[in-house]
C-alpha cells in the first residue's frame, strides 16, 4: 500500500468502489469497473431508485429526497454509504463533489481513497482567480483581467473599465457555463454581476466572481493531462470545444481542426507545465482560449470531462481505467513518447430540451429509446432507457453519441448519419438541432468560433429545408405506422378505421402543420392491380413501408429510403435524407385544443422554484420587463411581461416550487384609443 498524505492523497488498492454520482457517467465508470474485477456501489436519491446505475451496480444505498442539496451534495451521506458498504474508494464523476477539496479531505480522514487529484490540487485550481495567478508565476499565458479578492461593485467597474469592454464575468468557483455573462458595456454590469453571483452561489455555493477580456472571436481548446504519485505527468492531445451555447459545450472533438503542428506541441507543453506547477495527480483538463495564432489559459478543471471519450476514441486508452490505476498509486500506463492518436472523433450531447422554446428543459416519461448500433466507430454513453422518467432536479443531459473516422470530414458523416439513428419519444430533444450544427458549412470546414451558435441560432433551431413529396410520405408512412401499433392490425387498408370508403377507389387524406404553412398528401388504394398509391401535389406514386426494429423504410416510386419518426402525442418528429422536420398532425377526428390563456398573462415554461420576484402586483409594466426569476435544472430562467400596462395579480411567491404551464402572472394591457 501507498499513502502520500503530506500532499492530501491516499493511494492504495480496493476491491470495491463506491461511485458518488449518477446518470450516464456513473454507469461509465461501473464498465471500467467492473473489466478490472472491481466490484461498484451505486447511490441515489429517491428520484433515481430505479435507475440505470442503480440496476447496473453490484450495491446501491439510499442518500435521501430529490434535491442535489440532499442527497447527492451531502458528504457526509456518501461518506457513510461508502462505510457501510466497506467501499474503499470513492470516484465523483464530474459535477456534484468531484472538485470539493473538502469532501476529498473527509475522504482521506476516513481513510477513504479518492479517485481524484491532491487536496492542495484541487484548492490551487478550485478558484479560478487563484489558478490564474499559480499560472501567471509558472509562465502560462493569461487573458487579460480581474481576478482579486475585492468584489464590491466599486472595484467590479473599475477593473472591467480598466480592462475595456467588453468583458466577460465569470464564476471563480465553477464552470459549465454556470455564473457566466457576457457585458458589452458599463450600462449593463451592475445586473450582470448581480445575476452572476446569485447563480453562482446556487451552484457552487461560492458568489465570487472574476473579469476578462471578451474576446470576440476566440476558439476553445482544452488538453487532456494525467499525473501519477510517482511524478510523471503527459498529455493526451487536445480537444476542440469551440461549438458551444452560453457558454456550454454542445460538441466537441479531438484532435482540433485547425492546430498546427508546432502549436499543439506548444499548447500540450503550457498544459503538462500548468500541472506540474501543483503536483498534479490523476486526470485533469487544462483550458485554453486561442484567437489567431495566440492561445491562453482559462481553467483547470481537476477531475474527468464530459468530453473524456472523444480522447480515448483517438488515443485507444481508457481514461477511467487510468484514473483507477494512478489511485491504485501505480505509474501512469505509458510514457509520453508512446502516446499516439489515429483518425479523429466528435461528440454531441442529446439534451431533454426544446430548442423551439429557448432551449427550456424537457421533462416526462421516455416512451420511445432507439439507439445507433454501437459498432463501426459509434459510442452511445447514457444513463436512460426506455420507461424511464426525466425529473426537473438534474442536468438534463440523456445521452453523448460519440463517433470515430480515419479523418475528420468521415467522422462528421459517420456522426450525421447517427444522428438520424437516435430516436428518442416522449420528451423534446435537441437531435433535430445537432444535426443541423453537424451540417452547418462552417463546421464541416472547422472554421467556427464560440459565437458561431448564437449568430446562427435561428437558422440551427428552425432548419430551412422545405418538405419534399419524399418527406410527406414518410410523414404518412409515420402515421399509418402509429395507427398499427396503437390497433395491433395489419398492413391492409381494409384493417384500418380510417377514412376508407367501401365501394371503388378509396381515399385518405392526411394533413400536417409545419410552422405556419399546412401541407396534405392523399393515400389511395385502387384495387390490386395498382395496389397502394400517394397522391401529392396532383400527381400519384406507388407507395409501401415497412416498419422493423432498425426503423422505418420507405418505397416512392420503387425506391427506397429509411427515416426517423418519433412521437409526442400529435407532434411527429420526423428525420429524413433532406432533414429534420416538426410536423401535427392534424387528425380529422380529433378536435383541435385552442389556447385560452390569452397574451395578457404567461405561464411556468417547466418546473422550477421562484427565486425572486422582481415586481410587485399593481405595478405598472412594460412590454418585455422582468417580472420574476424561475431556477430549474441549476439554471435561472426569467420570465418577462407579455404586455405593457400593470400586473395584476401573481399566483406564487418566492420559494414556492410551481409545475409547468401553471398560470403565475396575470396583466391588465393599456388599450390605445388612437
Amino acid at each position: 500500500m501507498s499513502v502520500n498524505r503530506l500532499s492530501g492523497l491516499l493511494t492504495r488498492r480496493f476491491d470495491k468502489l463506491l461511485i458518488a454520482n449518477r446518470g450516464e457517467i456513473a454507469c461509465r465508470i461501473i464498465r471500467t469497473a467492473r473489466a478490472l474485477g472491481i466490484r461498484t456501489v451505486a447511490v441515489y436519491s429517491d428520484a433515481d431508485a430505479s435507475a440505470q446505475h442503480v440496476l447496473q451496480a453490484d450495491e446501491a444505498i439510499r442518500l435521501g429526497p430529490a434535491p442535489a442539496r440532499d442527497s447527492y451534495l451531502r458528504a457526509d451521506l456518501i461518506i457513510a454509504a461508502a462505510k457501510a458498504t466497506g467501499a474503499g474508494a470513492i470516484h465523483p464523476g464530474y459535477g456534484f463533489l468531484s472538485e470539493n477539496e473538502g469532501f476529498a479531505a473527509e475522504c482521506l480522514a476516513n481513510d477513504i481513497v479518492f479517485v481524484g487529484p491532491p487536496i492542495e490540487a484541487i484548492r490551487a485550481m478550485g478558484s479560478k482567480s487563484e489558478a490564474k495567478k499559480l499560472m501567471e508565476g509558472s509562465g502560462v499565458p493569461l487573458v487579460p483581467g480581474y481576478h482579486g479578492d475585492a468584489q464590491d461593485i466599486e472595484t467590479l467597474t473599475a477593473a472591467a473599465s480598466t480592462i475595456g469592454y467588453p468583458v466577460l464575468i465569470k464564476a471563480s468557483a465553477g464552470g459549465g457555463g454556470k455564473g457566466m455573462r457576457i457585458v458589452s458595456d458599463a450600462a449593463g454590469l451592475v445586473e450582470a454581476v448581480a445575476g452572476a453571483k446569485r447563480e453562482a452561489k446556487a451552484s457552487f455555493g461560492d458568489d465570487h466572481v472574476l473579469i476578462e477580456k471578451y474576446l470576440t472571436r476566440p476558439r476553445h481548446i482544452e488538453v487532456q493531462v494525467f499525473g501519477d504519485s510517482q511524478g510523471n505527468v503527459v498529455s493526451l492531445f487536445e480537444r476542440e470545444c469551440t461549438l458551444q451555447r452560453r457558454h456550454q459545450k454542445v460538441i466537441e472533438e479531438a484532435p482540433s481542426a485547425k492546430l498546427t503542428r508546432d502549436q499543439r506541441d506548444s499548447i500540450q507543453a503550457a498544459a503538462r507545465a500548468a500541472a506540474r506547477s501543483i503536483g498534479y495527480v490523476g486526470a485533469g483538463t487544462v483550458e485554453f482560449i486561442a484567437e489567431g495564432d495566440a492561445f491562453y489559459f482559462i481553467e483547470m478543471n481537476t477531475r474527468l470531462q464530459v468530453e473524456h471519450p472523444v480522447t480515448e476514441a483517438i488515443t485507444g486508452q481508457d481514461l477511467v481505467e487510468w484514473q483507477l490505476k494512478v489511485a491504485f498509486g501505480e505509474a501512469l500506463p505509458l510514457a509520453q513518447e508512446l502516446i499516439t492518436a489515429t483518425g479523429h472523433a466528435f461528440e454531441v450531447r442529446i439534451y431533454a430540451e426544446d430548442p423551439d422554446r429557448g432551449f427550456l428543459p424537457s421533462i416526462g416519461r421516455i416512451h420511445h429509446w432507439r439507439q445507433p448500433d454501437t459498432t463501426a466507430g459509434v459510442r452511445v454513453d447514457t444513463g436512460f432507457v426506455e420507461g424511464d422518467t426525466i425529473t426537473p432536479n438534474y442536468d438534463p443531459m440523456l445521452a453523448k453519441l460519440v463517433v470515430w473516422g480515419p479523418d475528420r470530414l468521415a467522422a462528421l458523416d459517420r456522426m450525421a448519419d447517427a444522428l438520424t439513428r437516435f430516436e428518442i419519444g416522449g420528451v423534446t430533444t435537441n437531435i433535430a438541432f445537432l444535426s443541423r450544427l453537424i451540417a452547418h458549412p462552417l463546421v464541416r470546414r472547422g472554421d467556427m468560433d464560440t459565437g458561431l451558435i448564437e449568430r446562427d441560432l435561428t437558422t440551427l433551431v428552425s432548419g430551412s429545408a422545405d418538405l419534399t413529396p419524399p418527406d410527406l410520405a414518410a410523414a404518412v408512412a409515420a402515421c399509418l405506422v402509429r395507427e398499427d401499433a396503437s390497433r395491433n392490425k395489419g398492413l391492409s387498408p381494409w384493417d384500418r378505421a380510417g377514412a376508407w370508403m367501401l365501394a371503388g377507389q378509396r381515399r385518405r387524406a392526411f394533413s400536417f402543420r409545419t410552422g405556419s404553412a399546412t401541407v396534405g398528401a392523399s393515400l389511395v388504394y385502387a384495387g390490386q392491380s395498382k395496389g397502394l398509391m400517394i397522391e401529392i401535389n396532383g400527381i400519384a406514386q406507388p407507395f409501401r413501408y415497412f416498419a422493423s426494429e432498425a426503423g422505418l423504410d420507405v418505397f416512392l416510386d420503387g425506391r427506397k429510403s429509411r427515416v426517423s419518426a418519433v412521437w409526442d402525442k400529435r407532434e411527429l418528429g420526423l428525420t429524413t435524407a433532406n432533414g429534420t422536420f416538426k410536423l401535427h398532425w392534424i387528425d380529422p377526428y380529433v378536435i383541435e385544443g385552442t389556447d385560452s390563456l390569452g397574451a395578457d398573462r404567461f405561464t411556468a415554461p417547466m418546473p422550477g422554484a421562484v427565486t425572486r420576484i422582481l415586481i410587485e402586483p399593481g405595478s405598472p409594466v412594460s412590454k418585455g420587463d422582468a417580472v420574476l426569476v424561475i431556477e430549474a435544472m441549476k439554471m435561472e430562467h426569467t420570465l418577462r411581461a407579455p404586455v405593457t400596462g400593470k400586473l395584476v395579480s401573481l399566483a406564487c411567491s418566492v420559494g414556492s416550487f410551481v409545475d409547468e404551464g401553471i398560470v403565475l402572472g396575470v396583466f391588465e394591457a393599456i388599450v390605445d384609443a388612437s
